[in-house]
């Protein structure tokens, strides 16, 4: 990412508020019914440029399009950019079975009425009750949609470059982990393969990011999420080899990005539920920093994870990398969030000083609720 030596640059993960509009058209996209393709066009293009121009405005210097392209789900818009793969509704079994489903684990059995609720205001419920199935070669369909996205971000910028002339622009994509989750394995005999034909096919995406001049960011949820579905029953080295492949397979994707041109991004879901199970950072950590990419991008001030800037305290970043620790959520959780961004802004510095000795700048720190906070609905022309 871009670097500056008298101030901290500021970013965020990705994801923004949707203007109602292009919620309507996502919700009759999703649910397969009739909509003006022109009009839902020229709605995302208006949006994107408007909260490319809010961020900017908000202090952000390196902006997303709120990923208003990927409809209303940050892994699953992939299904619509592969071919190789059929969705299908998952059978009672499937729903049951942690490696088999979308959902579940042990945040949503020890809370079920709040997750019944849950998935119903949000729309989750009728995502997460279906499997995919591989039932094919897998192949990268989705140059036209990467294209577009590519084509609305840097619209926006090139309109908000003249009064923030340093402004940089990045798209949130998929890793292999989270692209997937529960899939059913028909055509390729391992899961080893499986794994490395989708990372062939993912690469594309994100070269294709990286060519235009942006920086990627890959999203992998799944990959923290899995453990609180998988142990218990299964251990801990069971899920750690689970995780160590789809490392090894976003690795595969990440061949020939260059790093100071990439961000991975982790999170537990980020979703508003309880978190009673999410694996510490330190367990994960390792995994963590194996990922072939410039900049790691963490949450560092929510109630679940504020403390975990801790680790830092023992953990060495390696040489050249860059740390994105989350540090702003909603008001609400205003002050333990400014407790929490000033002790990781410290364990950063800390990390830091070593790059600073060869000749690295300094970190850049996420910035997420504040700048939701500032954004206001693009209208796309209503009324």
């Amino acid at each position: 990412m871009p670097h500056n030596t008298d101030r901290i640059l500021t970013t965020h993960v990705g994801s923004l508020i949707r203007p109602p509009k292009l919620i309507e058209f996502w919700r009759a996209i999703e649910d397969g019914k009739p909509y003006d393709e022109a009009a839902f066009e020229a709605c995302l293009t208006e949006s994107v440029a408007e909260v490319v121009r809010q961020q900017a405005e908000a202090g952000i210097d390196i902006v997303s399009d709120g990923e208003f392209s990927k409809g209303l789900n940050w892994a699953f818009y992939i299904f619509k950019r592969l071919k190789g793969i059929a969705v299908r509704a998952a059978t009672p079994e499937e729903l049951k079975d942690p490696m088999a489903s979308m959902s579940g684990g042990r945040d949503r059995e020890a809370f079920p009425e709040f997750y019944a609720e849950h998935d119903i205001a949000t729309g989750l419920g009728k995502r997460l009750g279906n499997r995919v199935v591989v039932n094919g070669p897998l192949s990268y369909s989705g140059a036209d949609q990467v294209g577009r996205d590519i084509k609305n971000i840097k619209a926006g910028i090139a309109k908000a470059k003249p009064q923030h002339p340093t402004l940089a622009g990045f798209l949130p994509v998929v890793a292999p982990a989270s692209a997937l989750p529960g899939a059913k394995i028909e055509h390729y005999k391992d899961e080893e393969s499986y794994l490395f034909a989708l990372a062939e096919a993912l690469h594309q995406e994100y070269k294709a990011i990286v060519d235009a001049g942006l920086y990627v960011q890959i999203d992998d949820a799944f990959l923290p999420y899995m453990h609180e579905r998988m142990v218990p029953p299964m251990s801990n080295a069971d899920y750690l080899r689970w995780a160590q492949l789809r490392v090894d397979a976003l690795n595969h994707a990440l061949k020939g990005i260059p790093e100071e041109r990439s961000r991975y991004h982790i999170c537990w879901g980020s979703w508003n539920g309880p978190h009673a199970f999410d694996v510490p950072l330190k367990d994960i950590i390792a995994l963590l920093l194996q990922v072939r990419a410039g900049h790691y991008s963490f949450e560092a001030a929510n109630p679940r994870h504020a403390h975990e800037w801790r680790v830092w305290e023992s953990v060495n970043l390696p040489p050249g990398k860059v740390l994105i620790p989350g540090r702003d959520q909603p008001r609400h959780q205003h002050r333990r969030a400014s407790r929490a961004g000033r002790r990781a802004h410290r364990a950063a510095g800390e990390n830091r000083r070593p790059r600073e000795r060869h000749g690295r700048q300094p970190t850049a720190v996420l910035r997420k609720a504040r700048s939701r906070a500032a954004f206001t609905r693009p209208s796309c022309g209503r009324s």
